[in-house]
């Protein structure tokens, strides 16, 4: 066996003696004798999110109808609101909007975060209103996308969210 110093000196780790841990025992979860077992619950957290994939999509949340006064206040154009609920689990609702100058698209944002705390909501963030190409207000069930037309033309957010919606089967 090489000496503390020798094993510092050569860079190697000093074994320990792990008796003691082994030596520990944990309590036993067995019921005491005599009493039946209790059968395994799933935990609060998961029984929501099992409710919540099988719950059908909620009704309109109050935010949409607040971003489209705001949007029209503001005289956004070419507005288009998609409904992405079972598409994305990012939002339920996501507007589209342009303006027709960058300073126009962060007054458009602004009036819409402005009007949503009025409300008494919080926006969870708002993005790109540095840039002024496309600005991004992340509300908690809509997202709104205020953008130039040729970015919007680019990026093509209408083309990419808008995905047809399978039709209901009916007996034939």
């Amino acid at each position: 066996m090489l000496s503390r110093m020798n094993e510092r000196k050569l860079g190697a780790k000093p074994v320990r003696k792990t008796a003691a841990k082994s030596a520990r025992k944990t309590p036993s979860r067995a019921p005491a004798p005599g009493k039946p077992r209790k059968p395994p619950t799933a935990k609060p957290s998961q029984a929501k999110s099992a409710q919540a994939k099988h719950r059908r999509p909620a009704a309109v949340p109050p935010a949409l109808a607040i971003v489209q006064v705001a949007l029209a206040d503001m005289k956004a154009v070419d507005v288009r609101v998609l409904d992405v609920r079972g598409v994305s689990d990012v939002a339920d609702f996501m507007v589209i909007a342009s303006g027709t100058s960058d300073r126009h698209l962060r007054s458009i944002a602004d009036r819409v975060v402005q009007m949503v705390k009025a409300a008494g909501q919080r926006p969870l963030g708002v993005e790109g209103e540095q840039q002024g190409e496309w600005v991004l207000v992340d509300l908690p069930d809509v997202m709104v996308h205020v953008m130039l037309p040729r970015t919007r033309e680019f990026y093509q957010l209408e083309h990419l969210w808008d995905v047809p919606r399978p039709a209901a089967r009916g007996r034939a």
